[in-house]
Formats: C-alpha cells, structure tokens, sequence
C-alpha cells in the first residue's frame, strides 16, 4: 500500500483549494457584515422589542387619560402597563374597562391599586375605583406575561367610565415577537 499526501487529502479537495486566492476570499463576506450591522441598528432603534414605552394619552372635559405600555414585545415577556387617569371634574365612580381580546394569552400577575370592585360587564372587564375628586389622579399599574400562544400581537381599547359614561377611550394594538 502506497502512501502518499494525494491519499491523504479527502476526496473533492484538491492543490487548487491550498493555494492563496488573495483579495476577499480568505475574508468573510462583505454582505454579511451589512447584514449583521443591520440587525444590529434595527435593534437599538427597538424593532424588536424593548426600549422606553411612549406615552399614548387623551384629554376630555372629564380627565386626562394616559396608558403607557410597550408597544413590541417578544413571546414569554414580562411586562407593565401603567394606566394614568386625572380628573378634571369629579367623577363619581371611576372604572377601567378592558376588552378580553387585550389580554387574551396574557397573563395578568398583579393589578396595583387593587380595584374595590371586578366584574365583567358589556363585553369587558370593568374595575370599579370609587370616587375620584377634582384635580386628583389615580396611577393603576398592572404586570402581565405574554403567554406561547399568542403571536403576531393583539389589539383593543382602554376605556375610562364614570360609572356607566363614558369619559374616554385609548385604542392601542401590541405587537409579539417570536
């Protein structure tokens, strides 16, 4: 048996693939790095979640109403939502309406203020606060969890009700990220 470098070398390779190409071949490629970098930008600019949560508010004869949540979300994320409200006149029973397809494959860990009153009225969730005076402001922070099954996102309406009125509506969509 005959050993030689030539039958050392696996099959497919040959001299040609040991010599020096020169330029960018022994580099890698150009596209790539671009590629990457992109990615990366994209990133910091918050394409893919994370980053500040903008403020999203509306002002009524009744109260200033300001939900600030993020917008983009990966699946798995903890995250809070803070629901601002208030009151420019005194309101006689405040209630945070949220529609079930909001929170649909979220999981909602704690509400703080607890509200004095849950149920589920007209197609939402409602949570009753009491009396809220002129000038004073009710801070709700609520942390949830976006559970495996929910992808692509979800959308609805935050409303505020002075009992049954309604003093304002944020409509708002979340997007969720593999």
């Amino acid at each position: 048996m005959v050993d030689s470098a030539e039958s050392r070398i696996p099959d497919g390779i040959g001299d040609r693939h040991a010599q020096d190409q020169g330029g960018f071949a022994r580099h890698a490629n150009p596209l790539s790095i671009l590629i990457l970098g992109g990615m990366v930008v994209a990133a910091f600019l918050g394409a893919f979640g994370g980053g500040q949560a903008r403020p999203l508010s509306i002002s009524t004869p009744a109260a200033i109403v300001e939900v600030i949540t993020p917008r983009t979300l990966r699946n798995g994320e903890f995250f809070e939502t803070r629901i601002g409200v208030t009151a420019k006149n005194d309101i006689a029973d405040l209630v945070i309406a949220v529609p079930p397809k909001l929170w649909r494959d979220m999981t909602i860990n704690t509400m703080i203020p607890a509200p004095s009153e849950e149920s589920f009225k007209q197609g939402s969730y409602r949570f009753s606060y009491g009396p809220l005076k002129k000038g004073d402001r009710l801070q709700m922070k609520v942390d949830g969890q976006i559970n495996p099954p929910l992808f692509a996102g979800t959308e609805g309406e935050i409303a505020v009700l002075d009992g049954e009125r309604r003093i304002g509506v944020i409509p708002f969509s979340i997007r969720v990220l593999p």
